[in-house]
């Protein structure tokens, strides 16, 4: 049987306190015979408290032991790190506390212990406290790239997006690894901030800052098509959306609908079809194709559409599909016939709600909006559409 991590750590802790306490009689190398050779009672204690399934009481005992004799650094930071993992925020936190005051420290264990602590105050919601010691990791460049990281996931909760920008470009030096996507939605999170205060311009230079940072940014051609259309400029918000096929032509369906729509806007009927029917042959999709049919459908008729439909479903089955022949099927379907179509429809629209959402490619987080940053495992741009998800989407579905 397999043991779980806290049963690991309680079982490397007391041979972290048997080895710091060896490691401190060793040093002395000048000691009175007799004395100090052997382990403490309270050692054998502890152990015997473990063994017997009483993890709580041999804590105890070994920090007992830490305050008769604290020579080792490591068994500090292994006991308040086995606090923390288990919720015991305050305990770790006195446990680090305490390590940090001693004057015998050498720089790296001071910077190790100031890292566990600020990983406390982090753990306890204490992100003033927090911020302060990874400042201070990160000025000294000790643990720079944790330092680092804990800082950015600071300014992501507080909704500091400034300091997550300065932070992350800091971040991509230390650690050589690029970090423009992610500032580029930090840009974004300011966009929408300072298009929701009402302040378009400032909003639309947001967003240009983020396309600077990662021209691949989807979400920011999304923001920018949003301000183009809040502004009468629908003819600049078809070129922001159509951005997206070269950025990443599988949220194209975000946007179908929005496309649609400033079409309509300018009255040029033949370019949105024209615009479908080509991306659609470029990258195929169910979004897109069901955004075809309502073009067509709103051009040609029903019978029209419901071709295009049959055809499709012949070359590529979905489900999606399906269900959309069944819709136009109901517009001209007999009364006596309807009854059955929508109870088959029903049953359509059950299997439908399975496949539709958005899928993390990291974790695994299955959801019914789209995140930019995952809420499962909390990293950006991991978050997809799943095949067939349906193109209508609201503009409320589309922000962070």
């Amino acid at each position: 049987m397999h043991l779980a991590w806290i049963d690991l750590l309680l079982l490397l802790l007391p041979l972290a306190v048997a080895s710091g306490w060896l490691a401190a009689r060793l040093d002395q190398k000048h000691r009175p015979s007799g004395t100090g050779g052997e382990f403490p009672s309270a050692y054998f204690k502890g152990l015997n408290f473990l063994l017997n399934e009483q993890p709580d009481k041999a804590i105890e005992v070994f920090i007992q032991m830490l305050e008769v004799d604290s020579d080792t650094v490591e068994t500090h930071l292994a006991l308040g790190n086995l606090f923390r993992r288990r919720g015991e925020v305050e305990r770790a936190i006195r446990i680090h506390q305490n390590l940090i005051a001693r004057p015998t420290l050498d720089k790296h264990q001071r910077s190790l212990a100031l890292l566990e602590l600020g990983q406390d105050y982090l753990k306890a919601g204490l992100f003033d406290r927090a911020e302060n010691l990874f400042l201070e990791l990160a000025e000294i460049r000790l643990h720079t790239e944790q330092a680092l990281r804990f800082l950015v996931h600071i300014y992501q909760q507080e909704k500091e997006w400034d300091q997550a920008i300065a932070v992350s470009r800091r971040l991509a030096r230390a650690s050589g690894r690029n970090q423009d996507d992610v500032i580029a939605q930090f840009y974004c999170e300011l966009a929408e901030q300072a298009f929701s205060d009402g302040n378009p311009a400032l909003a639309r230079q947001f967003a240009g800052e983020a396309l600077s940072a990662d021209r691949n940014c989807v979400r920011a051609s999304i923001l920018l098509g949003r301000m183009e259309v809040g502004a009468g400029r629908h003819r600049e918000a078809l070129k922001a959306w159509k951005r997206i096929e070269e950025q990443d032509p599988v949220y194209l369906g975000e946007v179908a609908g929005l496309i649609a729509a400033s079409y309509q806007a300018i009255n040029d009927g033949a370019g949105l079809y024209s615009y479908f029917d080509s991306v659609l042959r470029r990258h195929g999709g169910v979004a897109l194709m069901l955004a075809l049919a309502d073009v067509i459908r709103s051009r040609d008729g029903v019978p029209a559409a419901e071709a295009f439909v049959t055809s499709w479903l012949r070359r590529q089955p979905s489900v999606q599909g399906l269900h959309r022949l069944l819709d136009l099927n109901l517009v001209a379907a007999d009364v006596s016939v309807q009854t059955d179509l929508k109870l088959l429809q029903g049953v359509i629209a059950q299997l439908l709600e399975q496949q539709q959402g958005y899928l993390c490619q990291e974790c695994g987080f299955r959801g019914k909006t789209l995140h930019w940053q995952c809420p499962g495992c909390h990293r950006w741009n991991t978050v997809k559409p799943l095949p067939g998800q349906p193109q209508e989407r609201s503009l409320e579905k589309l922000h962070g």
